[in-house]
């Protein structure tokens, strides 16, 4: 009986699945983070605040995303932006102006100008998702912040890769895989911007961040924040609300 038990035992132990009791690759953590943030569609409502040594603008939006290929997003406000829409399909973005009724393409050499005046580019708009597949990742290290203990990510490019990025660091909360900062650094390694999320929320069926701070290290006085006022995941959006005969009528 004790032998049939002892080979139970060892063919219990042989068959575990490799992941379980083995520590997560760098990889794992970074996916597991970006699906806690992104999910496989989602719909949000969100404020950003543009803050400049002389001067403050707000703008409101609406946004919804599915996968890691497409989204929409509507402005809100101001009223003389309001009806705005722009369009991420993989990694190509199209802006609808209503004042003037055109559909604009955003060419390749416009891909680094700020996004709304913000600290955001319309590269980090439409090549957030690459976090995952364009970078190698690497565990540099272990950090609390925020009273959590994070791994210490750091994210270089593949070689031929379409980002602007020479380097990429992130801290990713131990306990549900919570991006908390992350700093962006030039293909010389300067550090450019500093990334701090907060206001850390229980939003329906995940906890997570809702509120980003973006500060560009050279540029004293001047971030952008970002809230999310209102966001859901698993929403059903289907595949035509993000073709281009459609943004005209996004609303």
């Amino acid at each position: 009986m004790i032998k049939r038990l002892l080979i139970a035992l060892f063919i219990v132990l042989t068959i575990t699945p490799a992941g379980i009791g083995q520590e997560l690759t760098a990889k794992e953590i970074i996916t597991e983070a970006d699906q806690l943030i992104r999910g496989n569609s989602s719909y949000a409502e969100m404020e950003m605040k543009i803050i400049r040594p002389k001067w403050e603008r707000t703008l409101k939006f609406k946004s919804w995303a599915k996968g890691t290929d497409y989204s929409v997003v509507y402005i809100t406000y101001p009223v003389k932006e309001k009806g705005q829409v722009f369009l991420k399909r993989e990694r190509e973005m199209w802006n609808y102006i209503p004042a003037i009724e055109r559909m604009i393409k955003i060419p390749p050499s416009m891909m680094m100008q700020s996004w709304m005046g913000s600290d955001l580019t319309n590269d980090d708009l439409v090549n957030a998702s690459s976090i995952v597949k364009d970078y190698e990742h690497k565990i540099v290290g272990t950090e609390t912040k925020s009273d959590y203990e994070c791994w210490i990510i750091e994210l270089i490019p593949k070689e031929d890769a379409p980002v602007v990025w020479g380097k990429i660091k992130t801290w990713i909360t131990k306990k549900g895989y919570m991006t908390l900062r992350n700093e962006y650094y030039d293909e010389d390694q300067y550090l450019v911007n500093e990334e701090t999320l907060s206001q850390i929320k229980n939003v329906g069926d995940r906890v997570m961040p809702t509120r980003y701070e973006i500060i560009p290290v050279d540029k004293p006085g001047q971030k952008t924040t970002l809230v999310f006022t209102h966001i859901k995941f698993e929403v059903p959006i289907k595949d035509s609300f993000f073709s281009i005969q459609n943004i005209r009528r996004v609303k």
